[in-house]
């Protein structure tokens, strides 16, 4: 039996890959300063929550056969530096995935959008098929009880891969370490402007994701976006190119239909983002030998993963949706998706600036024209967030003006925004909350049935 410690065993990824690892039969141990649940909860039902908080370099003893280090922990942790002192192998989180799949196919799904959900579906049809695969996705899906699954038998891994770096001993960006056999990309658009602070360094990155392909490998790429196209059609000479596009399709009473030949099959999703990600999953799914019959089949009763345009509630003229979205680009898509499934109902679409990129002021203009699509746009930020992440504050009239919508309005307070809201008139309108928080801890479901009755 292994013996694997985690040091930050509370971060989303990492506490995944903790179970994970148990489920496996390995000796897993862990500590971090914070934990929170979901995390929380979970490592304590498979007994692996620490028994105290906080770094204990007497914790690493020489029996440890690995130590595995999360983003989260900083560059002089004492747990870290004994890790060091004594010799024992240091793994980053995807270094150890890698490690755990070196002698498996390895999907890799890249993208600055659709990562997730590209995953779940290649999942989900997966499982239908009764094909076994090993994972990593970065959502929880339903069906699946971890997010991450590792095993002996499986001859496949698919990954979800990060563009963000892989922990603060290792500043290469996480998908960069996987060597996929076939690689996805399904976007780019500028993100994480702390850690590539020009678009042609972020864009860098994914073309040499695209030249980490084994030989022989294969790229699946959208070619509706001209950024991924230009990578998509100058791959080396022994790595197969595979473009995708929106499919045909036709919505009726409401529900969205891929027409196949003379065929329609009804999805549960909708969007065309997320009509071009189930192509991509389709493209991906072929290379492991699996029919389009059969994925047609499978992806027809597709939900959705957790978060990803996700309704909360809804009655006969009104519903309410929440999805991950925060960069312009998936504001914008997602917007779209809800005017053009909803046409006759008026989208009341409320973001959150949240991550780091959002609340700097240098970004801000790359929102101008996102939540044009919308009848409706509000946009939130929390002052007291900008000031935990060190940034220079923003004045709400900036933030306006950067959207170029002279109607977006700008709240403060996470309290007074939920109060409009509730007093609004819901009659045959819809709401789209957008963040990859919570708006400070807001209940989505109390909100919604605060809102339909």
């Amino acid at each position: 039996m292994k013996r694997v410690h985690f040091i930050a065993i509370g971060g989303s990824a990492m506490h995944n890959l903790a179970i994970a690892l148990h489920l496996k039969g390995y000796n897993v141990t862990g500590s971090d300063d914070e934990i929170f649940d979901p995390a929380k909860s979970r490592l304590e039902k498979y007994g692996l929550l620490p028994s105290s908080i906080g770094w204990n370099a007497d914790s690493i003893t020489p029996d440890i056969d690995a130590v595995i280090l999360g983003m989260h922990a900083r560059i002089d942790n004492p747990e870290l530096l004994r890790a060091k002192e004594l010799g024992i192998k240091i793994f980053s989180y995807p270094e150890y995935l890698y490690e755990q799949s070196k002698n498996k196919k390895r999907i890799v799904i890249g993208g600055s959008h659709g990562k997730t959900t590209i995953t779940a579906m290649i999942l989900h049809a997966l499982q239908y098929a009764g094909i076994k695969a090993d994972y990593m996705v970065g959502a929880q899906l339903e069906g699946f009880e971890v997010m991450v699954k590792l095993s002996d038998d499986a001859e496949i891994m698919v990954l979800e891969g990060d563009e963000y770096l892989t922990s603060p001993i290792d500043r290469r960006p996480k998908f960069h370490l996987y060597m996929p056999d076939v690689a996805l990309i399904s976007g780019i658009a500028w993100d994480h402007i702390n850690v590539f602070p020009t678009f042609d360094i972020y864009k860098e990155q994914f073309a040499q994701f695209a030249n980490l392909i084994t030989p022989n490998g294969t790229l699946v790429y959208c070619a509706d976006d001209d950024n991924v196209k230009a990578i998509g059609t100058q791959t080396r000479a022994d790595v197969v190119s595979v473009p995708y596009n929106v499919p045909d399709f036709v919505i009726e009473d409401g529900i969205t239909c891929l027409v196949v030949g003379q065929k329609k099959v009804p999805l549960q999703v909708f969007g065309r983002h997320n009509l071009l990600n189930l192509m991509g999953a389709k493209n991906v799914c072929s290379c492991v030998g699996m029919t389009d019959e059969v994925f047609y089949q499978a992806i027809s009763s597709f939900k959705g993963a957790s978060k990803r345009l996700e309704l909360v509630k809804k009655d006969s003229h009104t519903a309410v949706y929440k999805d991950f979205a925060h960069a312009p680009s998936k504001l914008k898509a997602t917007i779209a998706a809800m005017k053009e499934q909803f046409p006759s109902r008026t989208l009341v679409a409320c973001m959150e600036l949240h991550t780091f990129s959002s609340l700097t002021d240098a970004f801000l203009s790359q929102y101008s024209g996102s939540m044009d699509m919308a009848d409706e746009a509000i946009v939130y930020f929390n002052p007291h967030a900008i000031e935990h992440k060190k940034l220079p504050p923003l004045d709400p009239e900036k933030v306006r003006q950067s959207f170029g919508n002279k109607n977006i309005k700008v709240y403060t307070s996470s309290e007074a925004l939920m109060n409009d809201i509730v007093a609004k008139d819901w009659a045959d309108k819809n709401l789209l909350l957008m963040s990859s928080g919570n708006f400070d801890g807001v209940d989505f479901k109390e909100l919604a049935n605060r809102i339909i009755k």
